[in-house]
């Protein structure tokens, strides 16, 4: 979402990196290029202006005119109130009497039943109990929706044919105490624009049952237009924070960065991708280093812990240890990769030279460079994959028809996977000494 952003601030703390000691006009030259790329990247104006502001006044001060890098010190200080601008951190309110009930409202297309199952997902996995509960009788095929994604996650769904929302959320609460379950989360109605309609029903089951958060989901690729969704939910329904979804799209991803400051909610979640597992916690340290080109390596070490199992992990190292990597080891790797997000997230996560040097290939070249791989791999027999030995040249150009593709990237693939077993030898031999040999 932020790579237009990202590239901008770059260049010019590329220039400002150029200098030595910095005046009063070089920090004003600074701050109107960061200005004009914030503007671009639909960051509300009042927010710029702040954010500007405050830059300014410590950059012409005494930390940066007596610091030994004034450049590097400058940076610093756009990352700290970057932070301070996207607002602290908020987590969920799970105190108190259970069910606890947390309502997610929105317009239509925002991922509200989407969001509702992937925060469903990740209570599960923290040991939650989760009902969830489709409250949307109005749009098509909502409530089947949400009964496919809770199978997928194995956490059932409740719902009642011609119920009014208010009441059938009363009940579904009244099942989840009588069954044991610790949260419940609503999937309430949208409409395509805000009316008096949708909010009175938000209202009415506000008033029929206990809802410990009220989470508004919009959509950031809609910009601005985020801001004024929120704050007009806002005045009819209390809400107690915002999932911001589809962050990993190609909009100036200006309202991340503007609707804590202008509506005064704290963004709680942020959904970067449309598998399951794709939510994370709102964290701006996080953020604003990935939007100042800084990487995020805690978040993709995360992401890998979660997605790679332990004892599997444990086995892939072994194997390469011992040199007995093969090329369904291989193709087993590439899912796993998928299920982090894909090479394009990834990427956006890696810090300073290393992410900008693997941003130099497009995502999308490098997407469709992994499918090719992954689709030769299973054109082969188990044998062939696990005994690459055997692959003669009437074998490679049936893999190739299988594949959909040329005998010479077949040949390119089986040539870089020998080189990585020729690697792995190495290093058995040599041990860590001959794993650094290969890195000088």
């Amino acid at each position: 979402m932020f790579d237009s952003l990202s590239e901008r601030l770059n260049k010019v703390f590329q220039q400002l990196r150029r200098r030595g000691k910095l005046s009063a006009a070089d920090v004003d030259a600074v701050m109107r290029e960061v200005r004009v790329a914030l503007l671009e990247a639909d960051v509300h104006y009042s927010v710029v202006k702040d954010f500007i502001a405050r830059v300014r006044e410590r950059a012409v001060g005494v930390e940066v005119s007596e610091a030994l890098n004034p450049a590097q010190q400058v940076i610093k200080i756009v990352h700290e109130e970057l932070i301070a601008t996207l607002g602290a951190p908020a987590r969920l309110n799970l105190s108190g009497q259970k069910p606890h009930v947390i309502m997610l409202a929105g317009l239509q297309g925002a991922g509200k039943t989407s969001a509702a199952a992937k925060l469903a997902k990740m209570l599960r996995d923290q040991g939650e109990r989760v009902l969830l509960v489709a409250a949307d009788p109005y749009r098509p095929a909502a409530v089947t929706q949400l009964q496919t994604l809770g199978g997928q996650i194995n956490v059932p769904v409740f719902h009642v044919e011609k119920k009014a929302p208010p009441a059938l959320v009363k009940q579904a609460v009244d099942t989840a105490r009588k069954g044991g379950s610790s949260v419940v989360i609503l999937d309430t109605a949208g409409r395509s624009q805000l009316d008096d309609g949708m909010m009175t029903e938000l209202a009415a089951i506000h008033q029929e049952t206990t809802i410990g958060e009220t989470l508004i989901v919009v959509d950031a690729m809609t910009g601005q237009e985020a801001l004024n969704i929120a704050a007009g939910f806002n005045k009819s329904i209390p809400l107690t924070g915002i999932v911001l979804t589809k962050m990993e799209g190609d909009a100036r991803g200006g309202a991340a960065i503007s609707i804590r400051s202008v509506t005064g909610i704290p963004i709680k979640f942020l959904t970067t991708g449309e598998t399951i597992d794709a939510l994370e916690n709102y964290e701006p340290e996080r953020l604003a280093s990935r939007i100042l080109g800084m990487g995020d390596m805690l978040t993709l070490i995360e992401r890998a812990e979660t997605t790679f199992e332990a004892d599997n992990a444990r086995e892939q190292a072994e194997k390469i240890i011992t040199g007995q990597f093969t090329l369904e080891d291989f193709a087993d790797q590439l899912k796993q990769l998928k299920k982090m997000g894909g090479i394009g997230q990834v990427m956006d996560m890696l810090p300073g030279n290393m992410g900008a040097a693997a941003r130099m290939q497009s995502p999308d070249i490098a997407e469709k460079g992994l499918k090719l791989t992954e689709a030769i791999i299973s054109s082969m027999t188990i044998d062939e994959r696990r005994h690459p030995d055997i692959l003669n040249a009437s074998r490679r150009r049936r893999i190739a028809r299988g594949a959909g593709t040329e005998v010479q990237n077949v040949n390119r693939i089986i040539k870089q996977f020998r080189e990585v077993q020729r690697m792995m030898k190495t290093f058995k031999k040599s041990g860590r000494q001959g794993l650094a040999g290969m890195f000088r």
